[in-house]
């Protein structure tokens, strides 16, 4: 018996609208007609202006700051929920709380379980989302998750640059794994800045581990936040007597004087994606867009096809 497709409908939430539209338009179709009604004390109900009964809802928003939109989120999900939408897919480009996937000391919350929990409390039936800080917070959910790779979009990039004398680094040893994973597609050296910190977002020392004298640097990491510490590591490794530094990050969180960080700093360019929307264009940013892969990846759920195949690069 021949399987049988449901119509697919997307949605975009109030903070992803860019990226939404781009993937709506990559997939071949209209977004949704969504409302948000809001009262006089801030407090926002979003709505369907449209029959979701029985179709395929695939609900875009990422959770980054401010944390209106994981409420939007949530409130979607369960409106798409109570109208009986027959599958639910919440497609988050950035999920937000994942750096607080531990208890790294004693009386702290697990923010990125929490709010695994209320996705899958508020009726979702699946999540799709890009380069989590930690790739076991898969493991948070008990719902299906397709963990998109940003690497399919970024490496032909880099490779398009041409780059003589390439070398991956890493800006900490926590992002040694994802520095090495990267190397493997152009069978380049791996060099790790060791980095120590004060408290959060402050750096007390960093070293670099490895030769990177002569080459061209390519710092991955998949966050970008205050810029402060790639901003360190590229100046560091330009005093040890590299050619160039570029970074690469997956979500341009940006945030306090991230841009001037990143416009003052010796990087040749700050190479990132669209999960997250620019607070504003900088000469120095380079922004690549997630909505091929993730329409791909919509058409392939929607249609029972394999998402690890969307992983190969050429």
């Amino acid at each position: 018996m021949p399987l049988q497709f449901n119509p697919v409908k997307l949605f975009a939430g109030s903070g992803t609208t860019d990226l939404a539209a781009k993937i709506a338009k990559a997939y071949g179709a209209e977004l949704g007609d969504v409302v948000l009604s809001r009262f006089s004390d801030g407090e926002f109900q979003p709505s369907f202006n449209e029959s979701v009964r029985g179709c395929d809802a695939f609900l875009i928003q990422s959770t980054s700051q401010p944390y209106d939109n994981l409420i939007e989120l949530l409130l979607l999900t369960d409106a798409a929920k109570r109208a009986s939408a027959h599958y639910i897919t919440v497609v988050v480009p950035y999920f937000g709380m994942a750096r607080q996937d531990r208890k790294d000391k004693p009386r702290v919350a697990i923010g990125a379980k929490l709010i695994a929990n209320l996705i899958t409390a508020s009726g979702a039936n699946r999540i799709m989302t890009m380069d989590l800080h930690a790739a076991q917070i898969q493991g948070f959910f008990d719902i299906p998750v397709d963990h998109l790779d940003a690497s399919v979009i970024f490496v032909p990039y880099i490779k398009s640059l041409n780059l003589p004398n390439l070398t991956i680094a890493s800006p900490d040893m926590g992002g040694s794994y994802r520095a090495r994973t990267f190397a493997k597609f152009f069978n380049a050296e791996v060099v790790i800045c060791d980095k120590r910190r004060k408290r959060a977002n402050e750096i007390e020392s960093m070293s670099i581990i490895g030769d990177v004298t002569g080459r061209d640097i390519v710092l991955i990491d998949d966050i970008c936040d205050t810029a402060g510490t790639l901003a360190k590591a590229a100046e560091l490794i330009m005093q040890n007597g590299a050619n160039s530094v570029r970074a690469v990050c997956t979500h341009p969180v940006l945030s306090g004087k991230a841009y001037q960080t990143v416009e003052n700093s010796v990087l040749t360019e700050l190479i990132v994606t669209d999960t997250i929307p620019l607070k504003q264009q900088s000469p120095k940013i380079r922004v690549l867009s997630t909505a091929e892969l993730f329409a791909k990846a919509i058409a392939n759920v929607n249609e029972h096809g394999s998402i690890s195949k969307l992983f190969q690069v050429d």
